[in-house]
């Protein structure tokens, strides 16, 4: 009987094994792509159940950012999205921002120029302004020889430099009068 019950016992164990690997299967199936999946160089506790909520899409169009055609700036992270009527972005990049930052809220393109100098002496164009803080002229422009750098923190500058090619992609989209929403 001790032999029958242990092949018995062996049986009911494979089953459920089986069982057990194919229901893992299923799931694994079903789930949607890339769940689970590690990043390279994350440490494994950056997947655990403990870790914080995944992050959101960094390109994905702010909340609460405004309707119809528009310009979204978000100060945070440093961010444009070019919206259309549609409400969704057509174009969204990172930017450099200026030492001087617009308070959040809603403005339209008040001026633009083809080129001039900027606050910090490098030749910009495609400059589109759209308001003014603490007496510092605010707007998005693209230095001509194509850089980006971080602005001297002893200078206020207004200056949101984009790479050349957004800045073309600003100056065709935001015209005057073209809304303008800054968010945190």
């Amino acid at each position: 009987m001790a032999r029958s019950s242990t092949g018995f016992v062996t049986a009911l164990t494979a089953g459920a094994l089986a069982a057990v690997g194919f229901l893992a299967y299923q799931a694994s199936a079903n789930a949607p792509a890339g769940l689970g999946a590690a990043k390279p160089g994350a440490s494994p506790s950056a997947s655990s159940s403990h870790a914080p909520a995944a992050k959101k899409d960094a390109a994905a169009l702010p909340a609460r950012s405004g309707g119809g055609e528009r310009v979204v700036y978000a100060l945070g992270a440093d961010r444009v999205w070019l919206v259309g009527a549609d409400g969704k972005a057509r174009r969204t990049y990172e930017v450099m921002p200026g030492t001087v930052d617009p308070a959040p809220g809603q403005y339209a393109v008040s001026s633009r120029t083809g080129s001039v100098p900027g606050t910090d002496g490098v030749l910009v164009e495609h400059v589109v302004r759209f308001t003014n803080a603490g007496g510092v002229t605010i707007g998005f422009s693209a230095a001509v020889d194509g850089s980006t750098p971080s602005p001297d923190p002893q200078k206020r500058t207004g200056g949101i430099r984009e790479a050349r090619a957004d800045g073309a992609a600003m100056w065709e989209f935001a015209t005057h009068g073209r809304k303008v929403v800054v968010v945190p």
